[in-house]
């Protein structure tokens, strides 16, 4: 099994360079917002292993908010963030991205503070990037070689069935024979491949195992202080939450227009919101800690196909910034904004409010996970203020949403299967 993983590189722009910046970067798409693959750039179509990836200027409209609670307003640089999903091991990957982008990246980057024509790309690169403090992938060990395998699966047995309509009117049995028989045609004659899974890394297999263990032991170590903590911790939390202030003044028309010009394009769309951590240290450890839980949730307990009850997404991720005081979000799901954040309350609300509760001007909770989404309309005012445009955004596999890929790897599986029950075969030529 090869894991899934992310980088984000963030730098601030330099003074008086983000026009020529946006003028770079929308040079690289095909329509606004949606990346050429073959870009001169970033040619991310050659980069075999990329699920997904963007570039966002991070222009925050929202800063200002938190002098509602009596503290200093901060002053932010405007910044660039690139950041991607891809498989297998960073180092190797950014290897490859540099190799094949380093032109386009410099072109990028000069824009930004501390990189000039004699930077070592590679370990500028490296000293910018910013880990996420929760990662998400829908499936996890699902390659992009094997998205683009059983895609042309997919393809072959579609035009199969077209072509050959007599054979639907069988026995399931019938049906799977003939189509295996097509399959196998097919890859003898080297039109389909299927490669075989890659062995897990052992190191990879350490680290999760280790991950794994640290919450439950930790809990257990911990538990007598956190059960003399628990009463104090239930007062700080609700006295902070009764005085919550709302925040929902109205969306900016040209904002709201910016975003929908690049949302809807295909079955899949991105989404970046960033905001600021509410004051105090209470505030921040907490959703440090909310954030961990999130992370070893991801790892350990939803990597098949869904985050909880939601199956839209195919990744996500949460990465403190400025020193843990702001927050940017940014994922990858099927279907139109509405949808994806009605998903979410009518099934996770109150996982939405343990993840956004702490964030300025998030709609106000209570015993940190009820209310808060619930106030629909606010929430996604919120929401909607502080999502931010992706100015180059590439889906690697785009027309697929999550639950086609799933459909796609039953497909392959049923067909690498020695033997099915009656039962699987009829299930398996429903996928068809």
């Amino acid at each position: 099994m090869t894991p899934q993983a992310s980088f984000m590189i963030v730098a601030p722009v330099l003074p008086g360079r983000e026009g020529e910046l946006r003028r770079v970067l929308a040079g690289m798409n095909d329509s606004p917002g949606h990346a050429n693959p073959a870009n001169p750039h970033v040619p991310f179509g050659a980069l075999e292993s990329l699920h997904f990836a963007r570039f966002v200027i991070l222009d925050d409209a929202t800063t200002a908010d938190i002098g509602v609670f009596g503290v200093p307003v901060q002053t932010y640089p405007l910044a660039l963030a690139f950041l991607g999903d891809f498989d297998g091991n960073r180092r190797a990957f950014m290897r490859d991205l540099v190799s094949r982008a380093a032109p386009g990246l410099r072109l990028i980057f000069r824009h930004c503070e501390g990189f000039t024509d004699s930077t070592d790309l590679a370990r500028w690169l490296d000293d910018h990037e910013h880990r996420p403090a929760a990662f998400y992938t829908n499936w996890r060990g699902r390659t992009m070689r094997q998205v683009r395998e059983e895609s042309a699966l997919a393809t072959a047995l579609a035009s199969y069935l077209r072509t050959n309509q007599t054979v639907t009117g069988r026995p399931a049995g019938e049906i799977y024979a003939a189509v295996r028989r097509h399959v196998q045609s097919e890859v003898a004659a080297g039109r389909l491949t299927f490669t075989p899974e890659q062995p897990t890394p052992l190191t990879w297999k350490i680290a999760n195992l280790v991950n794994l263990l640290v919450l439950p032991v930790l809990g257990l170590l911990l538990l007598p202080l956190l059960l003399l903590y628990l009463p104090f911790f239930a007062y700080q939390v609700r006295r902070r939450e009764k005085t919550d202030p709302d925040i929902v003044p109205p969306i900016d028309p040209a904002h709201a227009a910016r975003l929908a010009e690049i949302e809807d394009r295909e079955v899949t769309n991105q989404f970046n919101a960033m905001g600021s951590v509410k004051p105090g240290r209470f505030r921040h450890w907490l959703l440090v800690l909310v954030l961990w839980l999130i992370d070893w949730g991801a790892r350990h307990l939803y990597f098949h196909g869904r985050l909880a009850r939601v199956d839209t997404i195919h990744a996500a991720r949460w990465v403190f910034l400025d020193g843990g005081r702001r927050v940017l979000f940014a994922s990858n799901y099927d279907g139109s904004l509405e949808s994806y954040m009605d998903d979410f309350i009518n099934k996770v609300a109150f996982g939405l409010n343990l993840a956004f509760g702490n964030g300025v001007g998030y709609p106000r909770t209570r015993w940190l996970v009820l209310d808060g989404a619930k106030d629909e309309q606010n929430f996604k005012k919120v929401l909607r203020r502080h999502q931010l445009p992706s100015d180059v955004w590439y889906n690697g596999h785009a027309g697929l949403t999550a639950q086609q890929l799933e459909r796609n790897y039953g497909l392959r599986r049923g067909i690498e299967s020695t033997s099915l029950s009656n039962a699987e075969l009829v299930d398996w030529c429903r996928l068809l």
